[in-house]
């Protein structure tokens, strides 16, 4: 391990590093960057070339980040993992949508259980399960009483 930190080149290339692995938010990169630094404004400006550059990209993880979790989770949980990795209220909006979330949730509860709730303790569970995968009581109570009945 070394004792002194990164030259700004180095840090550079350990930032183009990680971002050709996958997308990263402005403020995951900078915490990975940030113990290899000498201090935050060294950090602060190769983040901001490296998006003049359009290398980093909020829009771009953030879209990226919605379509990876879009397939297990709904649209609340899309929206509390987007503002964890430090992503903005408008970009969460623009890509957390809830259309389409009752198609959403009737896919992830069909792989999940074959069979619709035979009993109430069943559909209970059920509705405890989407409501983890961050779907609103609205959709869980609609689709969960359409599911029954047909």
């Amino acid at each position: 391990m070394k004792d002194q930190p990164d030259s700004e080149t180095e840090l550079r290339a350990r930032a183009l590093r990680l971002l050709a692995r996958r997308e990263h938010s402005r403020w995951e990169l900078a915490r990975k960057l940030a113990p290899h630094a000498e201090s935050s404004e060294v950090v602060s400006g190769i983040l901001e070339s490296l998006a003049q550059r359009k290398q980093l990209s909020e829009a771009r993880f953030a879209e990226e980040r919605a379509r990876q979790l879009s397939r297990k989770y709904g649209a609340a949980r899309i929206r509390q993992d987007l503002k964890a990795k430090g992503v903005s209220e408008e970009l969460i909006s623009r890509f957390s949508s809830s259309e389409n979330e009752m198609q959403k949730a009737r896919e992830i509860l069909e792989r999940k259980y074959r069979t619709p709730a035979a009993t109430r303790e069943e559909k209970a569970k059920r509705m405890r399960f989407l409501q983890s995968r961050g779907f609103s009581s609205e959709i869980i109570f609609k689709l969960l009483s359409a599911r029954s009945e047909g």
